[in-house]
């Protein structure tokens, strides 16, 4: 079975894929997870204002 992550886990792992300039591979890597999954959750969380904190 797949691991789950928290929401947060997700968009702050998102805010790092898209402002770190890091690869997303290596990215994946360092948060244990996979390219294709990191993919995804940039692509849901592609419109969100990932910077504010929660509203």
């Amino acid at each position: 079975m797949a691991p789950r992550y928290s929401e947060e886990f997700q968009r702050d792992a998102v805010r790092i894929a898209t402002t770190s300039g890091l690869t997303r591979p290596r990215i994946a890597s360092d948060l244990g997870g996979g390219v294709s999954t990191l993919n995804k959750w940039v692509q849901q969380h592609q419109n969100d204002d990932l910077m504010s904190g929660p509203h």
